[in-house]
């Protein structure tokens, strides 16, 4: 960067961390903003700062310059410390922390992007299995990163979860009054959650209740025509955009259950683009899913709450990763050569006949009787 650029935070910034306000307000990566912050690039009062999670307060003067040294390791823009050897012993491989994205922090809360691929929290039943000792040989939870790259020893509290392979936006309260508080805005409905789904097909725009259950009869969860030991839920479908044979959906969630959005779509018979849960009804085969996705196509794109400890309306909103972003571009160039093809196809067919019709009418293409000379 040529000459250094100053930016002020406004009072809608203000909670955000340093990485978080910059990829924002400048439209990067969080890998080009963490590699900034590592550069020396990015200064704060007057001084370079080089933490990433750093929250910001409104009216601070973030300064974007260029970088105070040459190079960064790849490490450091991570916050992983370089292993050290040891005389006799082999060196240590550092676990490298996933890419996740701390999008604000204050005392009480902690709102993140969870990449797919990691697991929100440990599961008691699992946790209680393993036990203390063995638990250290278990993959990191995100949960049990966030404490790291906060640099605080201090658990953080999970009050909601994403599934191993969705993506998107995650709060965790810091402390217990604050789990407790969220939990209850969780459990009343007062918690704004909106995802973005791929889907096979097309469902419509559209609210869909029903009664989850634990087994519907063939070990998968899904729902219940009796209102028996089932638990209500409701999704609101919003269709984004259509490209062929797939959707782009906005689902809000009224409810919270388990697995709701995926159980959803999949009994409505549009599951999601790479779900192999809920894309088959009971005891069926799978429906076909051509979309060649990566994961599950589902992301945390919306989360809005009121601050636990002042009351305030926050919300936060996050695009569609790269991986799915890159499926949905994919899918719209096929969804427009499958039409050129099929209009092409089309104007051919036409034309054959028309051509068919011309010869049939032509009289120097007409068939004569035997004996019949033409006229």
């Amino acid at each position: 960067m040529p000459t250094p650029r100053t930016l002020s935070v406004d009072a809608r910034e203000s909670g955000q961390t340093l990485a978080a306000f910059l990829k924002h307000r400048l439209g990067i990566s969080w890998a080009q903003a963490r590699q900034w912050i590592a550069q020396g690039r990015i200064s704060l009062g007057g001084r370079v700062c080089r933490d990433a999670v750093r929250p910001l307060h409104r009216g601070e003067q973030v300064i974007v310059g260029r970088p105070r040294r040459p190079g960064c390791h790849l490490a450091e823009a991570a916050h992983v410390s370089r292993p050290t050897k040891r005389v006799g012993r082999p060196a240590v491989t550092p676990v490298v922390p996933p890419a996740i994205a701390l999008v604000h922090v204050d005392d009480a809360i902690l709102v993140v992007e969870k990449p797919p691929g990691i697991t929100t929290v440990r599961h008691r039943h699992e946790a209680a299995e393993f036990g203390p000792r063995a638990r250290r040989y278990l993959p990191s939870t995100l949960a049990d990163w966030l404490p790291r790259l906060l640099g605080d020893r201090r658990p953080v509290y999970a009050v909601h979860r994403l599934d191993h392979d969705t993506s998107g936006l995650l709060v965790f309260a810091r402390t217990r009054e604050a789990e407790a508080e969220l939990g209850r805005q969780f459990r009343a409905h007062q918690v704004g959650r909106r995802y973005l789904a791929v889907v096979r097909g097309c469902p419509g725009t559209r609210t869909v209740e029903s009664m989850l259950i634990d087994d519907r009869g063939d070990g998968r969860r899904g729902s219940s025509s009796s209102a028996r030991g089932g638990r209500r839920a409701v999704t609101h479908l919003r269709v984004v955009e259509q490209f062929g044979e797939f959707s782009l959906v906005e689902c809000r969630l009224e409810t919270g259950r388990t697995h709701q959005v995926r159980i959803h779509l999949g009994e409505l018979g549009t599951p999601l683009c790479g779900e192999r849960i809920y894309d088959r009804p009971v005891h069926g085969r799978p429906l076909p899913d051509r979309s060649g996705a990566p994961r599950v196509a589902l992301h945390a794109a919306y989360l809005g709450l009121h601050h636990p400890t002042t009351g305030t309306w926050l919300e936060w909103e996050s695009p569609l990763p790269e991986d799915l972003l890159e499926m949905v571009r994919r899918l719209r160039q096929r969804s427009v050569t499958d039409s050129t093809a099929t209009t092409e196809e089309r104007s051919k067919k036409q034309f054959d006949d028309q051509n068919g019709e011309n010869q049939s009418e032509n009289p120097r293409h007409r068939q004569h009787g035997e004996g019949q000379p033409p006229r």
